[in-house]
């Protein structure tokens, strides 16, 4: 290849892929593409030739490309071609490559100058070359010929429109020098899709063939027709060249030498030439680059500093070395235990949003779940009395008693004491679970050790199970002591005085709400679940749950409320999951047999999940509605009912009920404070205190701290990865350092005035385009490349004109503008 700025940027591009390649990353510089724009035999292909550096277009007079080629450059250690539609045909002699563009062009266009819109895909690739995209576009023609169809103008102009809309397209308008600069379709075009003139270069083609005595330097100059990248100009090989087998090599020197000798081009000789218009394009690559390099830089400083902690721990760990190994178990270690305490406290340097862990779960066991189960265990009130007949007549024996005993108060206290013993045990079962849960989050940071992760659970484990006996031997101690003696000199014991006066609405009042007022107690989303089909079906709501009313609204925005159910006599029992349902059911219906809402007995509430559930139990309890009690006894018709009860009797039940009842409220309260005090004394406390001073003594006692630090496959494979990819990303950013200091950015020349550009879309005359000869000397450059600009008249004197004879199409040319291009009424 022949185009020396484009080799100079190659090493810079292969070492920012090398660097991107280590950390397995693409690097995407997107190099915009390069179009051709121009009349036919503009010397466009030449254009693009003379860019690449290698002679492998077809020449000819009239119009040769006939279908856009798109070139593919591809960076590769060989160099070859090949064409998408002889895929695996590599070619290496470019005269073939010439060859079969010309024939893939008439097998789809034939031999008669027709044209076609299907691209020829071309790629070539060479260890000389950037990965970039070359576009050979046919030239715009205005008359058709052959087989062309009537419309040939506007499908060339569509055509063209279609690569040089987009905006990493760069556009050389190529114009040659002895046709009418004003009138250039390609400038035209160029106007059309970048009004800024931000990615248009004019390329002025045909120098050699101006008259003589006229000269296109005030054009070169950027001074007559003015473009914000000015103009280059270019001597093209001439068909004769080509012929002659003339290469681009001796072509270039003709071009060099050409400017250097002309008068009108000498000064401005550097700044003309095809190595210019090189060095022009190749600085656009560059400041391309350039402009990836910030957005490069940014992605591997993230990824960089997302890497440097764990990069830091591992670069310091040294596996062959015991003392290394020694220092890293004893931080691991200290570091569990810390995260563990954080875990339990609350404190942790990372908070979950999206669930409860940790030391919160169990604070919800506290103070939720484990006053439910107690609720759950409460006595069923037939039963009770039964049980309270059955003492009664028992304690008296054959004889009536005339005094309500006080060993029957007693013996239902014990009994009704002693169920408190399984939900005791159920929370101690309930925390430990979470204390199992927890310890191994903890153990997470540990998974690149996987024998010491097996031992520290295990030995964690263990002190766990060791101390739920001690515990749950605590937790039922609290219950016989509340057996062993019934202090009914309690300050909150009503005494068997305030028992008798009680009235029979005394057992409501322990169904009364925990919370006051109508202070709101829950608020979340459920779904009624036990509404027909026919009347909607079930349907999500947002419930509001206060100490007098559970209510529900359309949305969490509490605006359009659906219905307000108050709490009296209400009360819940669970369902049995559908079959098919994933959702969790209970029901709240009205003890007294009315009906929940509207005509349904009961009202079916669902969740996403039985703990969610659950919270909506614990929250229902706290208002006062209480979970229904199932009659385990078949005996329905017997007990209490089948005594006759005489006005005696029944005066001694009910003061022993409400004594019970009183008694009892006493016995929940202490149980409710003492067993979170138990469970955080026995187990949390010594817990955390095993694992900051005695875990790992015992780690040391197994003598096998070797073993203990052995790294998993997966880790060792893990620190590699990272220590590498550190290194990349580090030696990615000096690269990226040096070419930004290697490279230097040419800013965008000014905006200039490039009205002079028609924004409508004029046909050339009847009679032929114009032929004005551009020179320093000629007296109507200004009027024809200003028309309308204060400047002397040209209307009668210029000799191309011809007078009164307006602009038109062909007749035979439809009327219509291309979609790219805006609609004006015609002159």
């Amino acid at each position: 290849m022949g185009n020396q700025g484009m080799e100079e940027l190659i090493p810079l591009v292969n070492r920012l892929q090398d660097a991107f390649s280590i950390i397995g990353q693409s690097c995407c510089l997107d190099l915009p593409q390069i179009a051709v724009v121009g009349g036919q035999s503009a010397g466009k292909s030449s254009v693009l030739e003379n860019f690449v550096g290698r002679d492998f277009l077809p020449r000819g007079s009239g119009i040769v490309t006939r279908r856009p080629l798109i070139l593919q450059l591809v960076s590769a250690p060989a160099e070859y071609a090949e064409f998408l539609h002889c895929k695996g045909k590599r070619l290496t002699d470019f005269d073939e490559v010439r060859q079969e563009i010309e024939v893939e062009t008439q097998r789809l266009t034939g031999a008669n100058k027709s044209i076609s819109a299907v691209p020829i895909n071309l790629r070539v690739y060479s260890p000389h070359v950037l990965n970039l995209t070359l576009v050979d576009l046919p030239g715009i023609t205005k008359v058709p010929v052959g087989d062309q169809p009537a419309d040939i103008e506007y499908q060339v102009r569509d055509m063209i429109m279609q690569f040089i809309c987009k905006d990493n397209c760069l556009i050389l308008a190529v114009t040659p020098a002895n046709t009418d600069l004003a009138t250039s379709d390609a400038l035209k075009l160029a106007k059309d899709v970048d009004p800024q003139g931000q990615r248009t270069i004019g390329v002025i083609t045909k120098l050699d063939l101006m008259d003589k005595g006229t000269d296109a330097r005030d054009i070169l100059e950027n001074r007559l027709l003015p473009l914000r990248r000015g103009y280059i100009g270019v001597v093209n090989r001439s068909q004769r060249d080509i012929v002659g087998k003339k290469d681009i090599k001796a072509a270039l020197a003709a071009e060099r030498t050409f400017f250097l000798s002309h008068p009108a081009y000498r000064h401005m000789a550097e700044n003309m030439g095809t190595l210019h218009l090189q060095r022009v394009l190749n600085q656009q690559l560059t400041n391309h680059i350039r402009d990836s390099l910030p957005a490069f830089r940014s992605r591997l400083q993230s990824q960089l500093l997302a890497l440097q902690k764990e990069a830091e721990g591992y670069r310091h760990y040294q596996p062959d070395d015991p003392a290394c190994k020694t220092k890293a178990l004893l931080q691991l270690i200290q570091h569990f235990a810390v995260d563990f305490e954080k875990r339990i406290e609350g404190s942790g340097d990372t908070v979950d949003t999206l669930e409860l862990s940790g030391g919160a779960r169990i604070n919800r066991i506290f103070h939720e779940r484990f006053p439910f189960e107690l609720v759950k265990m409460e006595f069923d009130e037939r039963e009770l009395r039964r049980e309270i007949t059955y003492a009664i007549k028992n304690i008296h024996g054959i004889r009536t008693g005339l005094f309500t005993p006080d060993m029957a108060f007693e013996a239902i206290v014990k009994r009704q004491v002693v169920k408190l013993k399984e939900p005791c045990v159920k929370c101690v079962d309930m925390v430990i679970q979470e204390l199992i849960t927890t310890v191994r989050q903890g153990t997470n940071k540990l998974v690149s050790f996987p024998r010491l992760r097996e031992e520290t659970e295990r030995i964690v484990a263990t002190h766990i199970r060791e101390q739920e006996s001690r515990t749950k031997d605590q937790a039922l101690l609290l219950i016989d002591m509340q057996v062993s003696y019934i202090n009914t000199n309690h300050e909150d014991f009503i005494g068997f005085t305030n028992a008798q006066q009680r009235s029979k609405t005394t057992s409501q009042t322990k169904g009364q709400a925990a919370v006051t007022g109508n202070q709101v107690v829950r608020k979340g989303w459920l779904t009624i679940n036990n509404i027909s089909l026919i009347k909607g079906g079930s349907k999500e709501y947002w419930f509001v749950l206060t100490a007098e009313s559970l209510s529900w609204f359309k949305d969490d925005e509490e605006k359009e409320k659906k219905y307000i159910l108050p709490l009296d006599n209400l009360k819940l029992r669970d369902v049995a999951k559908g079959f098919m349902s994933n959702k969790h059911v209970f029901a709240i219906f009205n003890t007294e047999q009315r009906n929940v809402y509207k005509d349904y007995r009961y009202l079916e509430l669902a969740c996403g999940s039985q703990e969610e559930v659950d919270c909506w139990k614990a929250s229902l309890l706290r208002a006062g509605v209480y979970p229904e009690k199932v009659n385990m006894d078949g005996d329905s018709g017997g007990g209490a009912d089948s005594f006759s009860m005489d006005p005696q009797l029944e005066r001694q039940v009910e003061t022993i009920r409400n004594l019970v009842d009183s008694y009892m409220t006493i016995v929940y309260k202490a149980i409710r404070d003492l067993m979170p005090k138990t469970i955080m004394h026995l187990m949390i406390n010594n817990v955390k205190e095993f694992i900051g001073s005695e875990l790992l003594a015992q780690l040391y006692a197994l003598g096998e701290q070797s073993a203990l630090m052995d790294e998993s496959p997966e880790q060792e494979r893990r620190r590699g990865e990272v220590l590498r990819t550190h290194g990349a990303l580090k030696e990615a950013l000096a690269i990226i350092g040096e070419i930004s200091t290697s490279t230097s950015s040419t800013p965008l020349p000014p905006p200039v005035d490039s009205s002079w550009i028609q924004h409508s879309n004029t046909p050339s005359s009847p009679m032929g385009p114009k032929r004005v000869l551009y020179g320093h000397r000629s007296p109507y450059r200004a009027a024809t490349a200003h028309p309308g600009a204060s400047a002397p008249s040209a209307n009668a004197d210029c000799p191309h004109q011809t007078p009164g004879r307006p602009n038109r199409a062909p007749p035979s040319v439809p009327r219509r503008q291309p979609p790219a291009i805006p609609s004006v009424k015609p002159h």
